[in-house]
């Protein structure tokens, strides 16, 4: 979960009054967040919910506390609609149609006004860093650098430039070095320059005079780049991959900063192509719909019944104006939020701003007796067996990579179960099969004594046509043996004992076209006219992927199946 770190001289400042530790920790949840400790003047804090980055900040959380203690929406009167853009007076950045293929947005605002302190300048650099990595997911979807505005001509460019015909000096250096020596000799070059290094062309930022402002998302230039404790302009820039969660971060930035004491200055975004909110935009820009739920929905889900009045009060509290028209709650989406999917998530937001304290519990009314379901027993009773002959029990993550459940394996990429947006490579895929865990374990075991003998039964999850989900999730076994006689014979043998014992009677088919095992030594386990697993000797072109050389050995019974049938 995210951390934060604040002074308590900044923190009490943005929230008007100073607090007792017991009187934080007290009002914390109202964030759900949670003093993680108060040394000196640094107030360490921990957030519980990944959902709100606009509690990221010492900002965002003094925000909703004043709110919730006040019952006052804070206003912020700067942001563009669809139905109403402000004169950006000449400020303008320009997205050039060269920087599509690497990273297509960059969107930004100014602000002044005010003379940053060290603690505005340390609170400025947390909350970009939180941003950027958390929501951002290290820098990849989201980027963001603060420029001193003074040293800015409009409009800012930003297109794509050659990684070796484009340099500047870097924040952090005294020498000039092209786009691509920052990716092999700056400390964020290596941190970051992954992201874009594969590509033609790298992003680059720069003003009307052709002065460096940065290379995204790797690091600033060592000039306008370069914010102090005392500058008062400033230019705040944001690039990335999606539209949308570049204008939430840049609406959470700009009502922080807002909150600082900044008059935040609008920009205008020539962005070069058509998107959903056309191909001119004035950041910041407010675009959040409006969200509903009914009274009845309300009291079925808290078990109170409460008044409307009660209702717009609770999300007075939480920072929204809300009306109750005909028992259908419609409320307005604060500007630094977009964390409303589905009705229960406004509920929610009813539930924390009326009181957590302000429920009264119950005990349950219902008398039941806990038991094992069907699959638990089967699954415990396969792994009785498996363990009396003579295999060890592993346990493995159910999300893996392409490589390791596709590529390694010779597996159909089209029957997986892909992460639309994974935070890691190593994360992307939920896992077809247990044998591709089995196999990284064997990989890892060459100075093992053997025989080698391992299994686990877990659930695996693949595309499924017939099912209205589109997949289908299993219980499953998978055991994996290796040795230097281990073949078709043993696995057969075990498989015939196993299902000796569970009290199944069952046929071998002949298995072709499964590039795990090798032709010829391999087979179908079928309960019926059901096929409920394979197994077979594993092909030797997947245990050179792994790394292995030693002949193996491998099975997979659908448990689900088994029991159906």
């Amino acid at each position: 979960m995210p951390k934060i770190e604040t002074t308590g001289r900044l923190f009490f400042s943005l929230l008007g009054k100073t607090l007792s530790d017991s009187e934080l920790e007290a009002q914390f949840p109202v964030a759900k967040a949670e003093l993680d400790g108060h040394e000196e003047d640094v107030l360490k804090i921990e957030l519980n919910d990944t959902n709100r980055p606009d509690l990221w900040s010492a900002a965002g959380i003094a925000r909703l506390l004043k709110s919730y203690e006040k019952e006052e929406v804070m206003l912020y009167d700067f942001f563009s609609t669809a139905d109403e853009t402000f004169d950006s007076e000449g400020r303008s950045l320009v997205v050039d149609a060269s920087v599509k293929e690497v990273r297509p947005f960059s969107i930004g605002f100014a602000a002044r006004g005010h003379k940053v302190s060290e603690d505005d300048l340390e609170a400025l650099i947390q909350s970009q860093e939180k941003l950027c990595s958390n929501f951002g997911r290290k820098r990849k979807t989201i980027a963001m650098g603060i420029y001193r505005s003074d040293l800015i001509k409009y409009p800012v460019h930003y297109r794509g430039a050659d990684p070796d015909a484009t340099s500047f000096i870097p924040l952090g250096m005294d020498k000039e070095l092209t786009l691509r020596q920052i990716c092999s000799e700056h400390p964020k070059g290596k941190e970051y320059g992954h992201i874009v290094s594969d590509h033609a062309l790298f992003p680059f930022l720069h003003d009307d005079n052709n002065d460096v402002l940065s290379f995204p998302p790797v690091i600033n230039s060592d000039r306008i780049g370069a914010v102090e404790v005392g500058d008062e302009n400033l230019f705040l820039e944001l690039s990335g991959m999606d539209l949308k969660d570049l204008l939430l971060a840049a609406s959470i930035m700009a009502c922080d900063m807002s909150d600082m004491g900044f008059e935040i200055l609008p920009v205008k975004v020539i962005l070069g192509e058509e998107t959903e909110f056309g191909s001119e935009i004035t950041v910041p820009y407010y675009f959040q719909e409006p969200v509903s739920c009914t009274m009845a929905q309300i009291h079925k889900t808290l078990g109170v019944k409460l008044g409307s009045d009660e209702v717009i009060a609770s999300l007075k509290r939480m920072g929204m104006h809300a009306i109750c028209d005909s028992d259908v709650v419609y409320a307005t989406v604060a500007e630094y939020r977009n964390d409303f999917l589905h009705p229960a998530d406004l509920i929610e937001d009813v539930m924390i701003g009326y009181g957590l304290n302000n429920f009264a519990p119950e005990m349950p009314q219902d008398f039941t007796v806990g038991r094992l379901s069907p699959a638990e027993e089967m699954g415990r009773k396969v792994k009785d067996l498996m363990v009396g002959l003579g295999f060890q029990e592993m346990m493995y993550n159910y999300l893996g990579s392409k490589r390791e459940y596709v590529d390694n394996m010779s597996y159909p990429q089209e029957k997986c179960i892909f992460i639309s947006n994974p935070m890691s490579e190593n994360y992307e895929v939920v896992r077809p099969s247990i044998i591709p865990s089995l196999l990284e374990s064997e990989s890892v075991s060459a100075h093992a004594p053997f025989p080698h003998k391992i299994f686990e039964v877990g659930k695996v999850a693949f595309r499924d046509e017939h099912d209205n989900s589109g997949t289908t999730t299993r219980n499953t076994l998978g055991f994996l043996a290796s040795d230097s006689v281990m073949g078709y014979n043993d696995v057969s043998s075990l498989v015939n004992t196993l299902l000796y014992f569970l009290g199944k009677e069952f046929s071998l088919a002949s298995l072709e076209g499964d590039g795990r095992f090798i032709d010829g030594r391999c087979a179908r386990i079928m309960v019926g006219q059901i096929e409920v697993g394979v197994f077979g000797e594993i092909h030797p072109q997947v245990l050179e992927n792994w790394g292995s050389t030693m002949p193996t050995i491998a099975c997979e019974i659908d448990l689900d199946l088994v029991m159906a049938n």
